[in-house]
Order: C-alpha cells, then structure tokens, then sequence
C-alpha cells in the first residue's frame, strides 16, 4: 500500500468520534429540500463513523425505527402541517428529551428545524448544557404572507431570530442568507454550501421516450418546473413565462413535476401543460435531462435544491439572482439571472431562450460542468468540522486524530 492509498483508508478511522443527535420535523422519504438534504448529511456522518440520534416526528401509524450500526431512531409524537400535505409538526417533547440525553449523553445537538419538537429539543440541550448548531434551512417569515397569517411576520422573524440565537451556531446555505440574518440581528452565522448527486442527475439520462410521452421531438423546448405546487413557489410568473415564450416560439411544451395544494387550480387553468405528479430517483433525473430549460420564479428559497439538480442535469436555468442561483450561476455563462422581484426582467430572459436552441445547449453543457465540482463530501467534511469544533472547542489544529469522546458510554 503506498502512502496515498494508506491516508484515504485510515483517515475516516481516526478522526474523533462524536455522538451527534439530530433532531428534525422531515426527513427522507419525504420528499422536500429539508429533507433531502439532511439525509445526505447523516448519511454522510454515518460513512465517517459518528454515532448519530436521529429524532423525528413519526410519519405514519406504521412508521417504525430503522436503527443501523452508526444510527438509532427516536419517534414523536406530530401533528399533521396545515396546507402541507405529507408532512408532520413534532409536539413539545422537552422532558422526553431530557431523559433521552441525560441517559445517553450526546457530545453535540443538530437542530434541522425551528417547529415545537426543535424548541423543545433547544431547551433541553441549554438545560443538559449541550453544544447546539441549529439550520436556517426554510423562509418561514416568507411563506407567512402565502399561508393567511401574514399578520404573524413580524412575531414569527422574532421567534426565529430568538431560537437561533440561543444556539451556538446556526448554519446558513449562502452568504446572500446569511448577511440578510447577520442585519436582522442574528448572530453566530456559518455558510456550509450544498452539494449535487452528479452520479443521479447528468445529461446522459436524457430520455427520448419521455420526450414523445410529452409530445415533443428533439427540435422543440421542454420547458420544465420541479418543485411544490404551492403559493410560495410563484406559479404565477411560471405561467406567465412560458405564456410569453409561447407566442415568441410555439414550439415549446410546459412540463411540472411535482405536487401540493394548487396542483388542481393550475391544472385546470392550464390543461395544455404536462403533470407529471411527485417523481423521485431514477424516474426524477430522467425528466430533469429529458428537460431544455428550466424555469424556477420562487423568491422564498434559502437554497432550492432543484436550481442545482437542473444544472448538474444539463438544463438552461432560468431563476431569480438569490440563493442557490446566486452562488452558483454567472448570468449569460451558465445560467440567466433576473433581479429579485423584477417579473418583467424573469420573463425576459425566459423568453430569450424559447427559440434559441444553441444557447439552450451552451448554457446547459456550461452548467453541467460548475455543478460537477459541487460535491456532498466536501459539503460532509465542512459540515463536520463544525460539529466537532462545538463538542472540542479548541482551535482545529490542537485536536488530535483520535481524539476520544467527552460523552460517557451508553
């Protein structure tokens, strides 16, 4: 074995080992960025031989623990999520909590959400005087106006500017993100990035036969939406868009893929559109490649996994110059970028692409290529290093490989 082969297989063994425990209000298999996102974290935890406790609201009569070598499970009590079919809102459950670390001591808490199960999991974590690194993964100030408690904004940027803050860090996906809460009086703010599964979504599942199903042959536009059929999304500007790249070239072909609360009214008002319902895997690559260009007009993302899967999928994106698209699209290199808010400005650039074909493809085979370089490991391994800093605080450089675990055994 030479000496590189010997760093790559030994490493992952000696790094400290923590006991993580993990708390959140979704987690795979439902389907959502939250969700998607901290399933991939665990995962990667897992692979680097943490012991994690995954705490979670159950998602159904017969959901059970799925307990692993590195993972155990430990299912609450939830209450379905008004207008957000599928999902759970965990119940208080701090004295439940309280016994569950005081028994099996956790070396540091990951709070993924901010409903009544993260509250009660922050209290009981400052209570056992637990670090804690909290995620501002979703705009819930944002979505108030869509989900009739507009009136609540001002109460619920209080309560989530207090929840974070009582934690030691509060991880962000973009600086953009992260300057907003730093000016609203957040404090603590770490960027960790986020990764793309290059070996699920790459050009090569391009799918002809998916292209006839949808009536469309290799000179005409896809025009492609992946996401929650939903008011937050902005399916307004969506329609609006494609409308307008319609009469600049007809020969282009609405397709949406996903699902949620507006699916009907939009399917009714538009039945000339392809809906493809919820799509996951295999099954989801397929229609991202099989896409052209991809439209996302949503202003409520902290992120928005989807941006990045299209890229990595080889599609023209469209997007506002805000989270995900921010970061990751140089405007006219691989990708169009509008001003926040300025629909006029989206549908231009929506338009500008109905007819051009060449430019479809440059801009695609350019955003291929920068999605290529996002990878989950590297987004792991700053993930962790954050983790392990709040269990050992001590500079990075003073911890040593096998640095052993605070927490008593279980």
């Amino acid at each position: 074995m030479d000496a590189a082969e010997f760093t790559c297989q030994t490493l992952p063994s000696m790094r400290p080992q923590l006991r993580i425990a993990v708390v959140t209000e979704t987690y795979p298999p439902e389907v959502n960025g939250v969700a998607m996102t901290l399933g991939r974290l665990v995962d990667g935890l897992q692979a680097r031989n943490h012991q994690l406790q995954l705490i979670r609201p159950r998602q159904h009569a017969g959901d059970q623990p799925h307990p692993t070598a590195t993972l155990s499970e430990h299912l609450q009590r939830g209450i379905a999520l008004p207008r957000y079919e599928g999902l759970k809102m965990g119940l208080p459950a701090k004295a439940a909590l309280t016994r569950l670390w005081t028994k099996q001591r956790p070396d540091v808490v990951q709070i993924a959400t901010e409903g009544p199960l993260g509250w009660s999991a922050l209290a009981a974590a400052n209570k056992l005087r637990l670090p804690v690194a909290s995620d501002f993964h979703t705009n819930f100030h944002s979505y108030s106006s869509h989900y009739g408690f507009g009136l609540l904004r001002r109460a619920i940027v209080a309560y989530l500017r207090k929840f974070h803050n009582k934690a030691a860090v509060t991880l962000v996906p973009t600086e953009g993100i992260r300057r907003e809460l730093m000016a609203s009086g957040y404090e603590n703010i770490e960027v960790i990035g986020r990764g793309v599964d290059t070996r699920l979504f790459h050009p090569g599942r391009r799918d002809p036969a998916l292209r006839a199903r949808w009536g469309l042959t290799d000179d005409e536009t896809a025009v492609l939406y992946v996401g929650r059929l939903a008011a937050e999304k902005n399916l307004a500007l969506l329609f609006r868009a494609f409308d307008a790249m319609r009469q600049a070239h007809p020969a282009v072909r609405l397709v949406l893929v996903g699902d949620g609360p507006e699916r009907a009214l939009w399917q009714a008002r538009h039945p000339d559109a392809i809906f493809c319902g919820t799509r996951i895997g295999e099954a989801l690559a397929a229609h991202y490649a099989s896409g052209d260009v991809f439209l996302f007009p949503s202003l409520t993302e902290t992120w928005g996994n989807v941006t990045i899967e299209a890229m990595a999928s080889g599609l023209a994106v469209v997007a506002y110059d805000c989270a995900a698209a921010e970061e990751i699209i140089r405007h006219g290199e691989n990708g169009l970028k509008a001003p926040p808010e300025d629909e006029d400005a989206f549908i231009v650039q929506a338009v500008s692409l109905a007819p051009a074909r060449v430019l479809q493809r440059r801009l695609g085979t350019a955003a291929a290529t920068r999605t290529a370089q996002l990878s989950w490991d590297a987004i792991v391994d700053s993930f962790e290093r954050v983790l392990l800093r709040l269990a050992h605080p001590q500079p990075a450089a003073d911890i040593p490989l096998d640095w052993p675990s605070t927490a008593p055994s279980r």
